[in-house]
């Protein structure tokens, strides 16, 4: 049996999500034995693959450009999985909805600057409107929730995909767990 393709992408989030995910430990190791790591901020691969088995994506949609990034996902991807209450629900980044792209900018580049208070010009992305979580914009084939899932999550969760089982989420993690 060839292995999977699998990827991690990491849209407006903390990160939690891999640390967890590199909680593994040795756990790892045998999934290892089971797929490829083909994309991640974890390897060193720049471009998104043509074809992936399964991504697991953390964060929610927060600019141009992970909306761009979600979108190439999802047509490159089988299996989308939501991974973490910021991909699911929005979460933490979408905390600034109420206040506005414009006053959050301004808070942060300026109000809050002691030198340079101006707006970027380089280098950030434009900011989208609201903050989305990814089924806004992308079909997810499964919602894992958590902030973060644990690494027994991630284990039972991958186990089941990769050998095409039936995962019940409810009795893997909750919302905020």
């Amino acid at each position: 049996m060839s292995k999977l393709k699998l990827a991690t992408v990491w849209l407006d989030g903390c990160s939690g999500c891999h640390m967890s995910f590199l909680d593994l430990d040795e756990k790892i190791l045998e999934l290892a034995a089971l797929i490829d790591l083909v994309y991640s901020p974890l390897v060193d691969a720049r471009e998104y693959p043509d074809m992936v088995d399964i991504a697991l994506v953390e964060g929610a949609v927060a600019s141009e450009a992970d909306l761009e990034k979600i979108r190439k996902v999802r047509a490159h991807t089988k299996t989308l999985v939501a991974m973490g209450d910021c991909a699911v629900t929005g979460n933490v980044p979408a905390m600034r909805n109420p206040i506005g792209v414009e006053a959050i900018m301004k808070r942060a580049y300026i109000e809050n600057a002691t030198t340079q208070q101006q707006l970027p010009t380089l280098g950030l992305p434009k900011l989208l409107p609201i903050v989305q979580p990814i089924h806004q914009y992308v079909k997810v084939d499964v919602f894992l929730p958590g902030c973060p899932p644990s690494a027994q999550t991630f284990h039972a969760a991958l186990t089941a995909l990769i050998a095409g089982t039936p995962l019940d989420i409810p009795a893997l993690t909750r919302f905020g767990a």
